[in-house]
């Protein structure tokens, strides 16, 4: 198994942060935040609701620009580049709350995100897809997500569980570098959730880096294998899951709230 480390040369970073800040008005939602994360790491950002994990991944997929601080993939500066910019550079992204084309099939779903990563526009390339070899690279992403049987479904049919693999498809047609997972498993059965991370990790030995954010605590202590913790904007641990889930700061801040999902 990767182990991640803290220190690593640049050229063994997908995605190195320094500095980050995001401030609305007065208020700092992430501050200071360094973050390294090494080619091959399934690597998660934990923390109690309003710590700023999700602005922290706003930025890192363009749909903030950061106030200060740098974000390199890649050994190449992102930060303040809009999202489809980055998203061609190569990160792929879900959300917490799944936003499908409902009215669309899971295959056509997959399409459009490999329209947007080739600068197609995706309604008037939609009968091009066949003859340019975009319809077999969906059908690939759908495999890859193990959702191939349900290609024709409508999208807004679908479970849950199913969606929330959709979603993953729909980032994989990106060709990423890097997956950011946002509460993948959220809502999820304890039978839908191994069958997530058995994904996950398969995705990851296909060389994919994975980034998430997780609210269950045994989720993330059984798949990443490294750590980092937020509250109120800081980074307040990092490490490997069992020593950053034993440490007190993050017990006191995260762990030992009765009020966090």
């Amino acid at each position: 198994m990767h182990t991640c480390v803290k220190q690593l040369p640049e050229d063994d970073l997908v995605l190195s942060v320094r500095g980050l800040r995001k401030q609305f008005g007065g208020l700092a939602a992430i501050d200071e935040v360094d973050l390294h994360i090494p080619r091959g790491c399934i690597y998660g950002v934990i923390g109690p609701n309003g710590a700023g994990k999700t602005t922290f991944f706003n930025l890192l997929s363009g749909i903030f620009s950061p106030t200060l601080g740098e974000i390199r993939l890649n050994g190449q500066p992102i930060q303040g580049r809009k999202p489809h910019e980055i998203a061609k550079l190569g990160v792929g992204r879900t959300f917490q709350i799944v936003r499908p084309f409902s009215e669309l099939t899971v295959l056509q779903n997959v399409l459009a995100a490999i329209g947007a990563r080739e600068g197609t526009d995706f309604l008037r390339g939609l009968r091009r897809y066949d003859r340019s070899g975009y319809l077999e690279a969906a059908r690939e992403c759908l495999r890859q997500a193990g959702i191939e049987a349900h290609e024709k479904e409508l999208a807004k049919n679908l479970p849950l569980g199913l969606l929330r693999r959709l979603e993953i498809a729909r980032a994989l047609g990106l060709k990423p570098r890097l997956l950011l997972l946002d509460e993948s498993f959220s809502g999820l059965s304890q039978k839908e959730i191994q069958s997530q991370i058995d994904l996950v990790r398969r995705l990851r030995a296909q060389g994919v880096t994975v980034l998430l954010i997780e609210h269950n605590i045994p989720v993330a202590t059984e798949l990443c294998e490294w750590l980092a913790v937020l509250d109120g904007g800081h980074k307040i641990a990092e490490g490997p899951p069992e020593t950053v889930v034993n440490d007190p700061v993050v017990i006191e801040a995260y762990l030992g709230r009765s009020d966090d999902a």
